[in-house]
C-alpha cells in the first residue's frame, strides 16, 4: 500500500483494523486537498468525485444543509416516483439486513432527494443529526462525495468509507448506493443506499446493494410487460378493423401490436408526442391517435417513399452531469430526443471528429480496445433509428451539409462524468482552463 504509484483497495482496507483505515484514507484525502501528491492513490471513483467537488467549491470542512422539502412536496415526489412501485421489493430485501447490521436503507428520486429511511432506530437518529434525513437534498454538490450523489453522477454502483467523504463531518459514516433506471427507456430513476456507522463497513454490502438494485428493475420490467399486454388487448380489435399498416406503442415507443408493416421492438418517438400528423424516423409522416396506455401509428402509404430528415442544424446538449439531450432543427420537423449514457458518448466523440470515425477507432475511443467493434455498430444502428440520413457511415460521421453544435458544461468535470471512455476522460483534462 505504500507504492506510489498504487490505488486503494477497499477490499484491503476492509481488512485492516479500522481506525488504521480510517487515518490512512483521511491522509490521502488531505494531501489531495492540498495540492499534494498522495503516496497511495484514491480510488478512481473518488478521485474523480473530489476534483468535480473542488471544481464545484464545495467545502470540504462544514456541511451544508439544503432546504428540506415540505410535506406537501415531499407526498408529490412519492407519488409521482417510479420508486414507489419497487418499494417493497426494496423494504424485503434491505430493511432487516440494515436493521440487523446498524444500518438504515434510504431511497432517494433522481435528483437526490431523500425520498424514504428505514433501518436501525439509533442509526435513524445518527443520520438525523448529519441532515440526513427525508426531505434532504443528498446530490454530490450540494453535500459532496457521498453514497447517493456519486451514484446518481456516474450511474453506477459507489460505496463510500469514512474519510472518501469529501466533507469531513460525513468521514464517521459508510454508504453504499446503486442508481435505479427505468428499463423502459434507461431513465435514471433514483438510488438505493445503505448507509451506517464507518464500524459496519463490509464490502459485500457493494454486491448486495447493486443485485437489490437490479431486482428493483427487474420488478419494473415485470409491470411494463405487463402493461403491454394491456395495451395489446386493446389494440388488437382495432387494429383488426383497419387496412394499411399501423402499429400502437406504448408511451415509451414499445410496440404492442402491428399489421401491414414487419414487427419493430421499438419505435423512437419525440419528446412530446401529440394526436394528429407527425414525423417519426422509422415511418415517415403519420397519424398518431391515443390509446390507452398508448399510441395508434399509422403511417402515410410506403409507395411514397421514405421521407428524408429535414435538417440544418444538431445540438448536441451534454451540459448537464445527469441528462443530455439532441435536437434535429431545421423547420417544421424539429426534434429534440432524450439520449441514453452509451449514445451521448457516441454522439459526442463523433461532433468531435468530424471527418468521420471507424468502428474500431470508436471501440478504441470508448474501450481502449479497437476490436471491440460488435458492441460499437450495434449502438449505432440504434442511433441511426432516430437520425436516419443524418448519420452517415463507413465511416461513422455526421452528415457534411449539416451544422453540428455541441453544448459543453460549465465543469470539464461534469463532462459525461459516468464515462470511462478513454477518449472522454482525456477530453475532460484537455478542457480544463
Amino acid at each position: 500500500m505504500t507504492n506510489a504509484t498504487s490505488t486503494i483497495d477497499l477490499a484491503r482496507i476492509s481488512d485492516m483494523d479500522l481506525a488504521h483505515a480510517a487515518r490512512l484514507l483521511k491522509g490521502v484525502r488531505d494531501a489531495t486537498l492540498s495540492g499534494q501528491r498522495p503516496r497511495v492513490l484514491p480510488r478512481p471513483v473518488i478521485g474523480d468525485s473530489w476534483g468535480r467537488m473542488m471544481l464545484r467549491g464545495v467545502d470540504p470542512d462544514h456541511d451544508i444543509r439544503s432546504r428540506l422539502l415540505t410535506e406537501e412536496e415531499l407526498a408529490e415526489r412519492r407519488h409521482g416516483s417510479p420508486l414507489v412501485d419497487i418499494l417493497p421489493v426494496l423494504r424485503d430485501a434491505l430493511v432487516s439486513v440494515a436493521d440487523a447490521a446498524h444500518h438504515i436503507m434510504v431511497v432517494c428520486d433522481a435528483d437526490g432527494r431523500v425520498l424514504w429511511r428505514e433501518g436501525s432506530s439509533a442509526v435513524l437518529r445518527k443520520a438525523d443529526s448529519l441532515g440526513f434525513e427525508v426531505g434532504a437534498d443528498w446530490g454530490e454538490g450540494v453535500v459532496g462525495t457521498n453514497g447517493v450523489g456519486t451514484p446518481l453522477v456516474v450511474r453506477r454502483p459507489v460505496q463510500v468509507f469514512s474519510a472518501e467523504h469529501f466533507v469531513q463531518t460525513h468521514h464517521p459514516w459508510t454508504c453504499t448506493g446503486a442508481p435505479v433506471t427505468d428499463p423502459r427507456d434507461g431513465r435514471l430513476l433514483g438510488v438505493v443506499d445503505v448507509s451506517g456507522p464507518l464500524q459496519t463497513m463490509h464490502p459485500a454490502t457493494l454486491a448486495l446493494v447493486d443485485s437489490v438494485a437490479k431486482l428493483a428493475e427487474a420488478r419494473l420490467r415485470d409491470r411494463h410487460v405487463t402493461a403491454l399486454d394491456r395495451l395489446r388487448a386493446v389494440a388488437a380489435p382495432v387494429l383488426a378493423r383497419l387496412e394499411g399498416r399501423a402499429v400502437a406503442v406504448d408511451a415509451h415507443g414499445w410496440t404492442a401490436a402491428v399489421t401491414g408493416m414487419p414487427p419493430v421492438d421499438r419505435v423512437t418517438l419525440p419528446k412530446a408526442l401529440a394526436a394528429g400528423r407527425t414525423w417519426l424516423p422509422s415511418l415517415g409522416t403519420c397519424l398518431a391517435e391515443p390509446l390507452p396506455g398508448g399510441w395508434l401509428l399509422r403511417p402515410d402509404d410506403p409507395r411514397d417513399g421514405p421521407e428524408p430528415l429535414a435538417a440544418t442544424r444538431l445540438v448536441l446538449d451534454v451540459s448537464s452531469p445527469r441528462h443530455w439531450t439532441l435536437a434535429v432543427l431545421g423547420g417544421a420537423r424539429d426534434w429534440t430526443h432524450d439520449l441514453s449514457p452509451r449514445h451521448a458518448e457516441l454522439l459526442f466523440l463523433l461532433a468531435t471528429h468530424r471527418g468521420g470515425r471507424s468502428a474500431s477507432g470508436l471501440a478504441d475511443d470508448m474501450f481502449g480496445d479497437p476490436a471491440r467493434t460488435v458492441t460499437v455498430r450495434a449502438e449505432l444502428s440504434r442511433v441511426r433509428r432516430y437520425l436516419g440520413g443524418l448519420l452517415a457511415h463507413r465511416p461513422y460521421r455526421f452528415h457534411e451539409d449539416v451544422d453540428v453544435r455541441v453544448v459543453l458544461p460549465a465543469i470539464p468535470e461534469d463532462l459525461l462524468p459516468h464515462s470511462l471512455a478513454p477518449a472522454i476522460r482525456r477530453a475532460r483534462s484537455v478542457a480544463e482552463p
